[in-house]
């Protein structure tokens, strides 16, 4: 049996360059978050203070208890509902083990990294994409740096937090959703330009 590599949710779905409109620059950019480690975490019955105590300690973060994203180092939780949080680190550490050895007795923690395809997307025209299938209000009033919202888009449920004001965001869905995605996300910005970057 040959050895068995690692592909990404949107291997054979994003071809990098340009799409939709050719004229001008582009008003969307995308480019997939292959390089995240994702892990679910939920509190254990009477354990939520035991494990935001830990986390506090641990990580200098505390865990956010409405939708929003916390980050340091490099490494995010997202809220996710009542005492459930989606983790994601950037330096391919084993976040799901590493959270287990550290919070276990207060959480479930189950590794998503395999699991969830995450886009980032971005760019002066992304707010108008994302309305045209996002069921929340993104206007900067409503929808911020740091906001997070478990929701649907195209008919497909996703998570989605916003990172900075220009604005950029990220999209997790189910992996076996990711050509849903992307197909609905790719002739949603067709008409502002869309350039695809690599992971």
């Amino acid at each position: 049996m040959p050895d068995l590599a690692p592909r990404s949710a949107f291997a054979g779905l994003l071809t990098p360059g340009r799409h939709g409109r050719a004229e001008g620059d582009p008003g969307v950019t995308v480019r997939p978050r292959d390089d995240l480690s994702l892990a679910r975490v939920i509190a254990r019955k009477g354990r939520a203070g035991d494990l935001a105590s830990t986390i506090r300690s641990r990580y200098g973060l505390d865990l956010p208890t409405a939708p929003k994203r916390v980050a340091q180092g490099g490494l995010a939780f997202i809220w996710s509902g009542p005492g459930q949080w989606l983790t994601a680190a950037e330096d391919g550490r084993d976040l799901a083990r590493e959270l287990s050895e550290a919070i276990g007795s207060f959480a479930a923690v189950s590794d998503q990294s395999n699991g969830l395809a995450v886009l980032h997307v971005s760019g002066p025209r992304v707010r108008d994409t994302l309305i045209k299938g996002v069921g929340l209000d993104l206007h900067p009033r409503a929808f911020a740096p740091s906001d997070a919202a478990v929701t649907v888009i195209a008919h497909i449920g996703a998570q989605l937090w916003q990172l900075d004001d220009r604005p950029t965001y990220e999209i997790a869905v189910y992996r076996s959703f990711a050509g849903s995605l992307w197909r609905w996300l790719d002739a949603s910005a067709a008409e502002f330009g869309c350039a695809v970057g690599a992971g």
